[in-house]
């Protein structure tokens, strides 16, 4: 198993819908390993293929507390066949969104269909916290992002906050060795290019039950 890395906004795979899983194998268990060490890693309770920059529909999940053992969960093709009628609010971030926070409100239960890993199809009844990380994961399998529910002007300032922030961490590119065939005669009105911003420190994926429970979330 490995850690991967981890896209970001303002990457457009984000916004593409992921593709149908078609064949179980050796190498689709592979990735699935290694989404559960990347989670764990992040650490998160939820992740999705495409947030690794595989756009297939296949998601991982573990929503147990740190006292309790892992009970890691591998989604191939999920798909809801039921949302429940209550609905609860939690405080959902995104592992592809660092630093954002918001509070969601969504079915408190959700039954899913699936393959296991195996290739088993499976039926699972969930609420309270996996059954929002269930909708937040498969919600990425569908190109949507937690900042879809804000409003077209707040959504706008956290992607053009990403934006700038990616600009910024760009390397430079690599200067000509040609030396210059006559040096200026006058220095350069220009300013020197402005040092990169340190890069934001990566936030857990993490929702969380308004005021109670922490998750890590990536939609």
């Amino acid at each position: 198993m490995a850690v991967r890395n981890i896209i970001t906004l303002p990457d457009p795979l984000l916004r593409k819908k992921s593709a149908a899983v078609e064949r179980i194998d050796a190498e689709l268990k592979a990735l699935a390993d290694d989404m559960l060490e990347t989670m764990y890693a992040a650490p998160g309770v939820g992740l999705a293929a495409v947030q690794v920059g595989v756009p297939r529909r296949l998601i991982v999940l573990d929503a147990t507390s740190k006292e309790e053992e892992h009970r890691p969960l591998v989604l191939i093709n999920p798909e809801i066949v039921e949302l429940g009628a209550e609905m609860r609010v939690y405080e959902e971030g995104c592992l592809s969104i660092p630093d954002v926070r918001l509070e969601i409100e969504r079915p408190a239960t959700v039954k899913v269909r699936y393959l296991d890993r195996e290739g088993r199809p499976q039926e699972l009844a969930a609420d309270g916290l996996l059954a929002t990380a269930i909708q937040h994961e498969i919600d990425h399998l569908n190109g949507k992002l937690i900042i879809d529910f804000l409003s077209r002007l707040k959504r706008d300032i956290i992607v053009r906050k990403f934006k700038k922030q990616a600009k910024s961490v760009k390397a430079p590119e690599k200067g000509s060795d040609k030396a210059p065939d006559k040096a200026p005669d006058k220095a350069p009105d220009k300013a020197p290019d402005k040092a990169p911003d340190k890069a934001p420190d990566k936030a857990p994926d993490k929702a969380s039950e308004k005021g109670s429970d922490p998750a890590g979330l990536t939609p």
